[in-house]
């Protein structure tokens, strides 16, 4: 698959808004027609129309990773305001419906006003669509937390690794006193608790340990996601070694995990991006759930009306049982592999007193900016919202000064006007908003060296 021009980059922008989820829905089945990955197995198009939508409501942050995805621009734009990020709020809701996973990201989220991070999560949840915190947990205390939850927050997915070159932690081992600490203040919270690690040249060999410390806990931790380095952003690591690759970091999983995992029996939108897998977790031992294959896809294909609750597992379980009443055929199947997988962890069921937690894996493969694959654009299941619309998430941080530098059109009772990214203000031309105050200099120290974040000038 050929990589995309910089000319084919620069002229590729949102994807306009679907009119309705159905609509939405719709969409996603033809790309996947269209790109040959409509499979039983493939939840695109089928039980969902995307997978996930990053709703950036800042652009600073308060770590400087060595491998980052805003770019050199972004500690020097305002936080979008309140208003605008309602309205993208709204707009999701409309496009993508109930139970869609919506990402309130950045930068680093936590770094907005607590009454106006609160109000957001609020407003997801109140219309049914499913809030998840992308937080790196240094802002994000218990009390946080816990109004968080009450907010409606239904994850919190902290984001842990060497590239944060956090002080005091030197490898990802020594981080794990850290993860157990942001673990400590989940508990008992109504949170599904995900952890994210970008896998990098640096901690390749790590990742086993990494995987090891969240069979420790599973159950606590409902999902652990790698990030396979990219060179996009104003990180400065670059791209990733030949080690590195989803095969790969499958094997180092699987190390970790201690058992083999099968991460094609669910396919999460283009399977050159995106893989997951499941376990059974029981007694400190991990099960590999997706060994039926073909169970696996005809369940999926038949449970597309069930909505499954991360944070209440329970709950879930509750609607598979009544599902499974309802319809009788599948229970040969579904009481086989039970028995199956009883027989399989049956010393560790005695140990555990039968109790049984999962833990899910995910790999997200996300490609270099100057080497984007139109294929898997197309196909992307992560969406950033940007004003015009929603985006691919590798293509949006290829190009992100495109979106975060553009004014922001407002439409008054009786004028339209122009927020300013670089000063916060309102103008009534579209065009001092997109050269800013090119004369503030700020300044961060950044990994040794002095980076500086005056603002550049982009094509928009």
């Amino acid at each position: 698959m050929p990589y995309m021009s910089r000319e084919e980059i620069d002229a590729r922008g949102p994807e306009p808004w679907p009119q309705s989820p159905a609509d939405a829905l719709a969409r996603a089945r033809a790309v996947m027609a269209q790109k040959g990955l409509a499979q039983a197995n493939q939840q695109m198009g089928q039980r969902w129309p995307v997978g996930c939508v990053a709703l950036e409501i800042t652009q600073r942050c308060n770590l400087d990773c060595t491998l980052c995805y805003l770019s050199e621009n972004s500690e020097a734009v305002k936080d979008l305001p309140l208003a605008e990020i309602m309205t993208r709020v709204e707009k999701i809701f409309v496009a993508f419906g109930r139970n869609t996973d919506v990402q309130v990201t950045g930068g680093e989220p936590t770094l907005r006003k607590r009454d106006e991070l609160l109000a957001i999560v609020h407003r997801i949840h109140a219309l049914g669509m499913r809030a998840t915190l992308m937080t790196n947990g240094i802002r994000a205390t218990r009390d946080l937390l816990r109004d968080l939850a009450t907010a409606g927050l239904a994850d919190v997915a902290f984001h842990v690794d060497t590239t944060q070159q956090r002080r005091g932690y030197q490898t990802e081992v020594e981080l794990n006193a850290l993860r157990e600490r942001y673990l400590e203040r989940t508990a008992g919270l109504p949170l599904s608790v995900m952890f994210n690690t970008t896998v990098h040249d640096g901690n390749f060999e790590e990742i086993p340990a990494v995987v090891a410390f969240f069979r420790a806990h599973a159950g606590r931790i409902r999902t652990a996601s790698f990030q396979l380095q990219a060179d996009i952003g104003r990180g400065i690591q670059g791209a990733r070694g030949q080690a590195i690759t989803s095969a790969t970091a499958v094997a180092q999983i699987e190390r970790g995990a201690g058992t083999p995992l099968q991460f094609s029996a669910s396919l999460v939108g283009h399977p050159a991006c995106s893989r997951y897998a499941m376990c059974l977790a029981a007694n400190g031992s991990l099960y590999n759930a997706f060994d039926d294959l073909r169970l696996v896809a005809a369940l999926q294909c038949a449970t597309v009306g069930v909505q499954f609750d991360r944070a209440h597992p329970t709950v879930t379980a509750r609607r598979l049982a009544y599902w499974l009443c309802g319809h009788p055929a599948f229970l040969p199947s579904v009481l086989g592999w039970l028995a199956r997988k009883a027989w399989a962890m049956r010393e560790d069921l005695v140990r555990s007193r039968g109790r049984v937690r999962t833990l899910s894996f995910v790999i997200h493969n996300f490609m270099d900016a100057t080497k984007l694959e139109a294929d898997r654009i197309e196909a992307c299941a992560f969406k950033v919202i940007t004003a015009g619309g929603p985006i691919s998430m590798c293509l949006h941080n290829a190009k992100r000064d495109t979106f975060i530098l553009r004014p922001i059109r407002f439409h008054r009772t009786t004028s339209t006007l122009f927020w300013n990214p670089l000063t916060g203000t309102e103008t009534t031309e579209p065009e001092l908003a997109i050269v800013g105050n090119g004369e503030a200099r700020q300044h961060r120290h950044a990994k040794g060296r002095a980076r500086d974040w005056s603002p550049r000038r982009s094509s928009l």
